[in-house]
């Protein structure tokens, strides 16, 4: 990731953070729509919706100190293994979270903000899946 695709990604999170709950309802919704078979991989009630977001918001703030947060990175994906996630999972999660990021942005969410946030999500998800 270059410091400009850095800063896109950080600056267009911004505007997604009042419209975090709404975000993180679309975002499973649409996982759950276009991967059926993750659905038994997440409780029942999924009230804790927050948490996806800040847990993202924690990631992109720290995008500029990567290296702080690889630890925490590779942990999650530990965990997520532990839930049943498998490397196959995180495609369908990733076009989850730029489709929500394209609804939630509208024309904010430019050609260049979707390329920054595709090698962002695939950076973070490579270390998910490697550890």
């Amino acid at each position: 990731m270059t410091p400009h695709q850095i800063d896109l990604v950080q600056s267009s999170f911004k505007k997604v953070v009042p419209i975090a709950g709404a975000a993180a309802g679309l975002f499973y919704d649409r996982l759950f729509e276009i991967a059926p078979e993750v659905r038994p991989l997440f409780p029942e009630d999924l009230s804790q919706q927050k948490k996806l977001m800040a847990m993202l918001g924690t990631a992109v703030g720290s995008l500029h100190e990567l290296g702080t947060i690889l630890p925490a990175v590779k942990d999650l994906g530990q965990r997520h293994k532990g839930y049943g996630a498998t490397a196959a999972h995180y495609a369908p999660v990733g076009a989850a979270l730029l489709w929500t990021l394209e609804k939630g942005l509208g024309p904010d969410f430019t050609p260049e903000v979707k390329a920054a946030w595709t090698e962002t999500y695939n950076a973070l998800s490579g270390v998910m899946t490697s550890a």
